[in-house]
């Protein structure tokens, strides 16, 4: 990790989650966060560790993930600027429940627990933006649990680029950087049968591969 300039309120108010806060606020919040730098690999958080911080990334990409003893990986999100993680535990005052890496360099800010708790406390707008993301991931949680025990691999490779997929010029397009090994960790299968279902769209003409894009050709099939 290396040092970085301080935080401006500008910065603060174009992360989503602050930008509903007063200029005071932001003003005061800017004068005690932390601006954290992390090199690609680094580890940000640690499963098991006391929660101390909310983490908001404001570039980069990070992957938060769980492991065993043996290292197999489950990866829980690929998060992208403007999102957060941390607030579980600053809410329940429980240990950090999963490990976060960065993917590529990447910026944080970070806000203490007694910060988060304040700016909760004082402001509605965005404890209800916390509670909306809290319930997000729990349904997200809910679907994984469901395509693991209900759909192939094929349907669960076909559910994650459907929900991970924007419109852009009137296709559907997955523009996150998505590598197979990724997919399988994201869907609890082997890397092996992700190649072997992504190639097999392809060959059919469902998907088509542009780089580190992927475009969704027959979103018919996908929903089947």
């Amino acid at each position: 990790m290396t040092g970085v300039p301080p935080v401006s309120t500008a910065l603060l108010r174009n992360v989503p989650l602050l930008s509903l806060l007063s200029d005071a606020e932001l003003a005061l919040l800017a004068r005690v966060v932390a601006r954290k730098s992390y090199a690609r690999g680094s580890q940000i958080l640690v499963a098991g560790n006391p929660t101390d911080s909310l983490y908001i990334l404001i570039s980069g990409r990070v992957k938060v993930f769980m492991s065993d003893l043996d290292g197999k990986e489950v990866i829980l999100a690929i998060l992208e600027p403007n999102e957060f993680v941390g607030e579980m535990g600053l809410i329940d005052n429980s240990p950090r429940s999963a490990n976060v890496v960065a993917l590529e360099p990447c910026e944080v800010v970070c806000i203490s627990k007694s910060d988060f708790k304040r700016c909760l406390a004082d402001n509605f707008d965005m404890a209800m933006t916390v509670m909306r993301g809290l319930v997000k991931r729990l349904r997200e949680a809910d679907k994984q649990i469901g395509s693991l025990a209900l759909m192939d691999v094929f349907g669960r490779v076909a559910r994650l680029l459907l929900e991970t997929a924007e419109v852009i010029d009137g296709e559907k397009v997955v523009t996150r950087k998505l590598s197979k090994q990724d997919i399988a960790r994201m869907i609890g299968a082997s890397r092996e049968m992700v190649s072997r279902v992504m190639k097999h769209l392809q060959e059919v003409g469902y998907i088509e591969v542009r780089g580190d894009t992927i475009v969704i050709r027959d979103a018919i099939l996908f929903s089947d």
